[in-house]
């Protein structure tokens, strides 16, 4: 029986509640002939799927002639829609990624999580959520991890089962294999954000207030060293990348990332990205390197994407030797957590230093902490803003500037009804960025704003 005959017999197959049968039957028939297809496709092409010479455009112009020739000798009959979203989904597992083409070009969504080829997990809006696309096999999956990690020069297989990569677009890209990953291959994509978000955009989703965001001005303007604090997926790249809008064109900006993320619109910056080893493990370029590498290019800012080791102890040294201004995030859950991070991340660059001497360094090169949570509902807030004014009994001083109420509960929808407040004597702070001329307003400081009444 032909593919149009099956698909024929299973419209005309009917009796008392068999429509989700037949909805079932037609959808086999469906994933039957685009398998089909595709095989085909995989068979007629070749090895033009890696053409360098051939653009974007080309190559799908030359999928879809013969994607077409494949259906007529198939003597299928679909209607117009049908055939063109059987078209796209071919192109999709040809050229594209597979069932997660389609995530991805879904602005909505964040993040993609393939835990194995028959559950996708999606994070939209903050929230998570089973997607209904699924790859039809283990093959299928694999076939797509090999092409992401493919276009960036790097393997996957059992001697190297696990790999960071990213999208052409920027989007980061994790995947595992068997036997590391036992039910099959898992894919995580961390996407890259078509449009950097602005301080607008975060003040309009509640992430902040005004006057917080124009305190966060004042203070990257006033070349203040801050790092942005906070748990995994909580926005630290955004808010790292609202921070760096704000620094001045005429200064030279130097970022290091692991993947790049960021998007500064000022004119002269140098975006430096750190590259793993190669197949024979050579070629390696760590953050650390990077950063050293950053002092001998007369930076007036240093950027970093996130301290994980001892690049850390690299930063506070570019920080207490006339690099103010930096700019880097971390993984803590509170300042104070962040402040404890810091000084084991800077052990881990394998110098033999005293924990005073440590905490000397962090007192003197960090002013400023910004802590940022996800709440129950998703949502992203910035939850502290910490001043660090240094070290009193070998303990770091901190001041919290502003606060986020957690008291005030949530609502009936399940939206927190508390919001960041200016909370503390902001005192040091004022004097530090007067004399760097930068004027206060009293609005913005609770300290401030008594004295002002």
């Amino acid at each position: 029986m032909s593919i149009t005959d099956r698909l024929l017999a299973a419209e005309k197959h009917v009796d008392t509640g068999s429509r989700p049968t037949t909805v079932l039957q037609r959808s086999a028939v469906l994933d039957e002939l685009k398998r089909r297809s595709v095989e085909s496709l995989f068979r007629r092409i070749g090895s033009r799927i890696n053409d360098a010479s051939l653009t974007d455009l080309q190559l799908r112009d030359f999928v879809r002639a013969e994607l077409e020739v494949i259906l007529q000798e198939e003597h299928v009959q679909l209607g117009s829609a049908e055939r063109a979203q059987l078209m796209r989904e071919i192109e999709d597992d040809a050229l594209g990624l597979g069932p997660i083409q389609r995530l991805l070009d879904d602005d909505d969504i964040s993040e993609i999580m393939v835990n194995h080829p028959s559950q996708i997990f999606v994070e939209r809006k903050g929230k998570l959520t089973l997607a209904d696309e699924s790859f039809s096999s283990e093959d299928q999956l694999r076939r797509v991890i090999e092409r992401i990690v493919g276009k960036v020069g790097r393997r996957i297989d059992e001697s190297s089962p696990l790999v960071d990569a990213r999208l052409t677009d920027g989007s980061r890209v994790n995947a595992v294999i068997p036997p590391l990953a036992v039910r099959g291959s898992s894919l995580t994509i961390r996407k890259f954000a078509k449009k950097a978000l602005s301080i607008q955009d975060l003040i309009n989703y509640g992430s902040m207030s005004p006057d917080l965001a124009e305190l966060l001005e004042l203070c990257v303007r006033g070349r203040l060293n801050i790092l942005v604090s906070g748990g995994t997926g909580t926005g630290k790249t955004t808010l790292l990348n609202v921070l760096s809008s704000f620094i001045p064109e005429d200064e030279r900006i130097v970022t290091i990332e692991d993947a790049i993320e960021l998007k500064l619109q000022q004119a002269h910056v140098v975006q430096l990205e750190a590259r793993p080893a190669n197949i024979e493990g050579r070629g390696e370029v760590t953050i650390r390197d990077l950063v050293k590498n950053s002092l001998r290019m007369r930076p007036d800012r240093v950027v970093i994407g996130e301290c994980r080791s001892g690049e850390a102890l690299d930063m506070l040294q570019a920080m207490n030797t006339g690099h103010d201004g930096s700019i880097s995030t971390l993984h803590a859950n509170s300042p104070r957590d962040c402040i404890a991070r810091l000084e084991t991340l800077v052990l881990m660059a394998g110098m033999d230093l005293p924990l005073r001497a440590i905490r000397e360094q962090i007192g003197s090169a960090v002013d400023m902490i910004v802590q940022i949570s996800r709440l129950r509902d998703g949502s992203r807030r910035i939850t502290y803003v910490t001043e660090l004014t240094g070290i009193k009994d070998d303990e770091p001083v901190l001041n919290d500037l502003y606060r986020f109420d957690f008291g005030a509960g949530y609502d009936e929808d399940g939206h927190p009804r508390g919001t960041v407040k200016a909370v503390g004597d902001g005192a040091h702070l004022v004097d530090l960025l007067e004399e760097r001329g930068i004027h206060v307003p009293p609005h913005l400081l609770n300290a401030r704003k008594e004295s002002a009444s």
